[in-house]
């Protein structure tokens, strides 16, 4: 199972937001690729990147800062946030981006994702945020009333490198991953999925890495991170078993 570090760029500078609400963030590096190379350092093999500011406008914003990282490491980087078309998509992965996250244009423009998992085959996660089982759009602000699984599904079969699944109640929050949610979509769907939200302890690693055979296949640490409840080296002792 592999642990994502994450990098939440707002303003260009790393912050996590409490429950996806903008207006409450937290910084905590004014130099989002020092704290990328700290990661890298720690030993963690990818890196999970999100231009907040891009999500809300639909487009990239934090252009700067994110090149910024990709320059200043070697491990992959997987980004989300404000790409919403093939050029953006193209752009992104010729400057050194691995995978791209889509989010609001899974639900907005599913057929514009199917096209970019085709086109860009185990190069695009698609990612779904989840507020009480819903599916919720455009930086989590509105909730758009379709069923995690509903939404899941329509991407089986099409190439996708994984379904990034987020309990935005639990995000930022410290009380730990959603694992019952987690587990149910990843067992009724066949892409890997990633777990994010909530995650604060060793606990939470182990309870997914228990649950890897049902195709949960990585897990995405923030705030547990910056504020030094979870050690990175055990966090990736716990994710290798």
């Amino acid at each position: 199972m592999i642990i994502y570090p994450a990098i939440d760029l707002k303003d260009g500078v790393c912050v996590r937001l409490l429950r996806g609400d903008m207006d409450r963030a937290t910084i905590f590096n004014n130099d989002p690729a020092r704290q990328a190379l700290d990661f890298q350092d720690s030993g963690f093999q990818w890196l999970h990147l999100v231009d907040l500011n891009g999500a809300m406008e639909g487009r990239s914003v934090n252009t700067d800062a994110v090149m910024n990282v990709i320059q200043s490491i070697d491990i992959p980087v997987q980004l989300g946030g404000g790409i919403r078309t093939m050029k953006a998509l193209e752009h992104w992965f010729s400057a050194g981006v691995s995978r791209a996250v889509l989010g609001t244009a899974a639900l907005a423009d599913p057929d514009f994702v199917l096209a970019a998992c085709r086109e860009f085959e185990g190069n695009v996660v698609v990612a779904i945020d989840a507020r009480d089982g819903r599916v919720a759009i455009d930086g989590w602000t509105r909730d758009s009333g379709v069923r995690v699984l509903d939404l899941a599904l329509r991407f089986e079969d099409c190439g996708a490198a994984a379904i990034l699944y987020t309990d935005i109640n639990r995000d930022g929050a410290m009380n730990g991953v959603n694992v019952d949610a987690t587990v149910d979509l990843a067992f009724a769907v066949t892409t890997p999925v990633i777990a994010s939200g909530g995650v604060s302890s060793l606990r939470d690693i182990r309870d997914l890495k228990g649950h890897e055979d049902a195709g949960i296949d990585g897990v995405i640490i923030g705030r547990a991170l910056y504020d030094g409840r979870i050690d990175p080296v055990e966090a990736i002792k716990a994710a290798m078993g």
